[in-house]
């Protein structure tokens, strides 16, 4: 499951590669996306930077409210379900992307592997957004079975990669043609692996919701 991608473009380039309008105001986010911390997507004909990450309410042994957990991937075979129902029939999106990465290696000691779409500066995984109380509007990627892509050899589940000619169906389609779309990437993925640590230890940034850490979620 992706718990981390890098979107290296710039909200006016996104905007101008999907056609979409840049909001006002512009769009704080960084490289390298957590979930709990914004991302570009594109929703309604915007881009718009968003929380990566439906609020998940968690309760305490004595009852009381916790910090809400980003539950940041939703799996294809569960939009139907009550926690994502409505936002897959109501709020797709667009989550523009360069990489996305995967933690491979022994436990304690994972590094991360960088998948992309060779020469595609930008591409494109579906998504589903909704209004939250918590942290305003928030955002999932929607995932699937891996198995028959490049990506398979990395991990049984990818993004939902949306070929060009795919995203206005995603976006105003039905759901059925929308769930149709939910499938593995049969085109080529590069597969970059790195020294880099799956888990860092640097300072969280700024721009996610309190409580947030600038790293994946240990696998």
């Amino acid at each position: 499951m992706c718990n981390l991608y890098r979107m290296t473009k710039n909200a006016g380039e996104v905007a101008a590669w999907f056609d979409a309008r840049e909001a006002a105001g512009g769009a704080n986010f960084a490289a390298e996306v957590y979930p709990g911390y914004s991302g570009l997507v594109v929703a309604e004909a915007r881009v718009r930077a968003m929380v990566w990450g439906f609020p998940l309410v968690l309760t305490g042994k004595q009852g009381q409210k916790l910090k809400p957990k980003p539950v940041n991937n939703a799996r294809a075979d569960k939009l139907s379900t009550f926690f994502w129902r409505q936002a897959f029939a109501q709020r797709r999106c667009l989550i523009p992307l360069t990489a996305w990465a995967e933690a491979e290696g022994p436990k304690g000691r994972m590094t991360r592997t960088w998948l992309t779409l060779p020469d595609a500066p930008l591409f494109a995984a579906a998504g589903v957004w909704r209004p939250s109380a918590e942290w305003g509007d928030c955002y999932a990627m929607v995932m699937t079975d891996s198995a028959g892509s490049d990506a398979a050899t990395v991990h049984e589940r990818m993004p939902v990669l949306l070929a060009p000619g795919d995203q206005a169906i995603w976006l105003g389609g039905s759901a059925a043609e929308a769930l149709a779309l939910c499938r593995p990437w049969r085109g080529p993925i590069t597969i970059s692996r790195s020294d880099e640590p799956w888990v860092r230890r640097s300072p969280p940034p700024t721009n996610g919701p309190s409580g947030s850490t600038n790293r994946p979620p240990a696998r």
